[in-house]
Parts: structure tokens; C-alpha cells; sequence
């Protein structure tokens, strides 16, 4: 595409700085001058205004299971219908989705869906809400905000699987807008995080607080890489702030790497690191704490944290409720931690 387009959207969030326009959607901030584009590719300066370019242009359209956000106290069990776009405003080198996420919207095809299609899409697939994923949604922010709104207005959820590089703003305006979240907290330093991802932790951070503080469903994802994030102090540090700052019933989920784009010449997480992890985190008093992209027996169960009794079975993306009584624990009747 081209950004010379005439159905661009002005975009949300800037302000004139000189002859140049100033970003205030991602911690970012670009300062982008006439004719260019933000880090993110897909937001640009055009005669003194910052327009998005991407409004409504789709690269992915897949029906998932939820739990493979991951959400697994989110809707168990739910279909959602899944939408992608281009590009991310951060440079992850082990990024799995890099074919649409370290592109420029003129460099992959993209179809247009507008906002208005969306719910009856949802229910002709017969998916009772919508997922903004595979790439950054929040680079997509007006066209996540509009269709979610209609989304919302016919009675269907709404998700977004980000990487919490968001300014506080924006995100605040998501309240009542966004059911529920998976965020990516990549590592545990600032060190990680520039290198890693050429972006920053502390925004993260904020932004994991701050969605639980708006009451969005919040679970947190951990990619375990070697030799990069995956010292036991590391982790002992991120759970500590998860019970601290999250609180202890949020879910957390460990996911193993695989070598992919920039980060072929690591290994895949020994599964020795990966119980580690978990162990860590059941030991800092997390309560609903999960193993991902490894074959494991439990590791995707939800038990309940009161008496251990199997609450949700989980076999790749099957899920099975084999332990409740309405919204309680069977056996104890202590109230599970699921939004159904």
C-alpha cells in the first residue's frame, strides 16, 4: 500500500512540535518529520498530521482457541475469531511472527476489513468475541478501538495479545473497551530489553499495573530464553513483582523458545529451566502458574490453589472442565479464578 492512500485514518494521540508531528501512542515518542514514519512503520507524518496508515488493513484472519493467546482463565474452551496486521513497535530478534511483524505495510498483501464487518464475521464463524494478535495490536490502535466498540455494542469480547509497550493514556482508554489481555513481559532487565528488543521494561511493567487497575483481564507471558533471560534471579525477580504488583491470582505463563529469525544460533529452553521457572513461581506464592510450548502432562492444568484438586484439563488446545461446580472449586468450594 502506499501512503498516498486516500482512506487513511488520522491517528489518535500526537501533537504538532515544529515542523515535525510527535507520537504519544507507544513509550517511543517518535518525532516524525513530513513524509516519514514512526519506528513502527505503519504511523506517519503526511502535510503536518499523523495518520495511520494500516486502518482496517489485514494481513491474518484465523478462527484460534483461546488458550492459544495464551488466555486459560478467559472464556475456557471459547473459539475467537483473530485478526493481524503489519509491522510492531518493537525489534524482538526471536520474534516467531517476523514475516508480518518486521515488515512495512507496503511489503506484505493486506485486505481491507472495515470496522462495521467485523461482528458479523464473528458470527457467521460462530465466535463469540474477537483477538487482536500475531502482531502488535496497539500500532493499530484506532482500528482495534473502533471495531471493538462495535464488537462490544452486539454483546462479544474483546482481546488483545500485546506487548505492553503502550503510554498510560491510550491504555486507560481501553477501559470497557478491552475484555481481557496476554502481555509479554520478554525479560526481567532494561539491559534485555535494549538489546534484545530495542525497547524498554518500565513501560511494560506500567502497563501490566495499570490494565489490572481498569479492570481488564490480565494474564502475563514469560519467554524463557537461554543464557539471555533464564537465570533463577531473573525469574525469582519477575514473580516477586507479579505477587507484589499483580497480585498472586494472576496467571503466568512460561514459554519455551525455539530458535527463530536472529536467535537461531540458541537452543531450545531445556525442560530442566522451564520446571525451574515454574517452581520459582509457585514458591513466590503464584497461584495459577503454566509451562507452554513443551510437551508436559500438567503443565497447562489449572488447579485449585486451596485444596490442588484438577479444576481445567488442558491437552494442546483441548480444554476440559472436569472439576468445578458452577464458578467453585468442587471440592472445596473455594471460587475459581475464571471468567466464563
Amino acid at each position: 500500500m502506499s501512503i498516498s492512500d486516500t482512506d487513511l485514518k488520522e491517528a489518535s494521540f500526537w501533537e504538532k512540535e515544529g515542523d515535525a508531528v510527535r507520537c504519544r501512542l507507544c513509550p517511543h515518542s517518535c518525532l516524525i518529520k513530513e513524509g516519514k514514519r514512526g519506528i513502527c512503520r505503519v504511523r506517519a507524518n503526511l502535510k503536518g498530521r499523523l495518520y495511520a496508515l494500516t486502518y482496517g488493513k489485514v494481513s491474518s484472519l484465523h478462527m484460534d482457541p483461546i488458550e492459544k493467546k495464551p488466555l486459560f482463565h478467559f472464556k475456557p474452551g471459547r473459539p475467537v475469531l483473530s485478526f493481524g496486521g503489519a509491522s510492531c513497535n518493537l525489534r524482538c530478534q526471536h520474534c516467531q511472527n517476523y514475516a508480518i511483524a518486521h515488515v512495512g505495510p507496503d511489503e506484505i498483501p493486506l485486505r481491507t476489513v472495515p470496522p462495521e464487518e467485523v461482528p458479523t464475521m464473528c458470527r457467521e464463524q460462530l465466535s463469540e468475541g474477537v483477538a487482536w494478535t500475531y502482531n502488535e495490536p496497539t500500532i493499530w490502535y484506532e482500528y482495534m478501538m473502533d471495531t471493538s466498540r462495535l464488537c462490544k455494542r452486539e454483546g462479544l469480547f474483546t482481546v488483545s495479545v500485546t506487548n505492553g509497550f503502550i503510554q498510560e493514556e491510550p491504555l486507560r482508554s481501553m477501559k470497557g473497551v478491552i475484555d481481557a489481555m496476554n502481555i509479554d513481559v520478554k525479560g526481567f532487565t532494561e539491559t534485555f530489553y535494549k538489546e534484545v528488543c530495542k525497547g524498554q521494561l518500565a513501560p511494560v511493567l506500567i502497563a501490566c499495573e495499570i490494565a489490572k487497575e481498569i479492570g481488564v483481564h490480565l494474564e502475563v507471558t514469560y519467554l524463557v530464553i537461554p543464557t539471555r533471560n533464564d537465570r533463577q534471579e531473573e525469574i525469582e525477580e519477575f514473580c516477586q513483582w507479579v505477587k507484589d504488583r499483580l497480585g498472586g491470582d494472576t496467571p503466568v505463563h512460561f514459554s519455551r523458545f525455539h530458535p527463530d529469525y536472529k536467535m537461531v544460533d540458541l537452543p531450545p529452553t531445556p525442560r530442566s529451566t522451564m520446571e525451574m521457572a515454574v517452581s520459582t513461581a509457585r514458591s513466590k506464592g503464584l497461584d495459577y502458574v503454566y509451562m507452554g510450548n513443551i510437551s508436559t502432562e500438567k503443565g497447562e492444568n489449572t488447579y485449585c490453589p486451596q485444596c490442588g484438586s484438577l479444576l481445567v484439563r488442558r491437552s494442546g488446545f483441548l480444554t476440559e472442565v472436569v472439576g468445578l461446580k458452577g464458578e467453585n472449586c468442587a471440592r472445596c468450594g473455594r471460587r475459581a479464578d475464571l471468567i466464563w
